[in-house]
């Protein structure tokens, strides 16, 4: 194997220093709901189920994103366009039913901003919250590199974008099946 062959591409370097980036991010919260979980008047809550539903459509959208990548590299354009568009619909349903558990949050009476919220409420609005504009953002990602494989111009088989989009989406699908095991196991 030669030297070059052994080196990271750019792109993938660069993905994985914003995937440490936004664990860093992510630690620093969740770690800092544990500490001031401790503190009176905070209040214990359970997950709406609506949260387990869209934790399993984001794992079947990280299967369907690897499908995508395996037909990108066998060169099978139309299951991988497929693929990829099923992939972001996915991550669309996901991003709704999280809004949706935050609406059923709020028909409990669980508050999250203002008068009458509790710290509990913020932090797991702000920590599903960001997870969702993470979320919002690989879709536009994919959606970006899904328009291309339609370009007019003469079609790359470079995997490397498509590649770089995958380790983001199956992280991001990870990150919240970290965060929904985190809330399950504090409550």
């Amino acid at each position: 194997m030669s030297v070059q062959q052994k080196k990271i591409h750019p792109y993938k370097f660069n993905m994985w220093l914003a995937i440490a980036a936004m664990i860093m991010m992510f630690a620093g919260l969740t770690s800092a709901y544990i500490v001031k979980r401790s503190q009176p008047g905070w209040e214990s809550f359970s997950l709406p189920s609506v949260f387990s539903y869209s934790t399993a459509i984001i794992l079947v959208s990280s299967v369907t994103m690897q499908m995508a990548l395996k037909a990108f590299k066998d060169h099978r354009m139309s299951r991988y366009r497929l693929y990829f568009a099923i992939t972001a619909f996915l991550g669309v349903v996901f991003v709704v039913l999280q809004i949706n558990g935050f609406y059923q949050f709020e028909r409990l009476g669980m508050r999250m901003t203002g008068i009458g919220s509790n710290a509990a409420n913020s932090f797991v609005l702000a920590i599903a919250g960001l997870h969702i504009l993470h979320v919002l953002g690989g879709v536009i990602a994919l959606l970006v590199i899904f328009l291309k494989a339609f370009g007019a111009r003469k079609r790359s088989y470079d995997s490397i974008p498509v590649e770089v989009v995958s380790i983001y989406w199956h992280f991001v699908d990870i990150l919240w099946v970290y965060i929904f095991i985190f809330f399950h196991l504090l409550h």
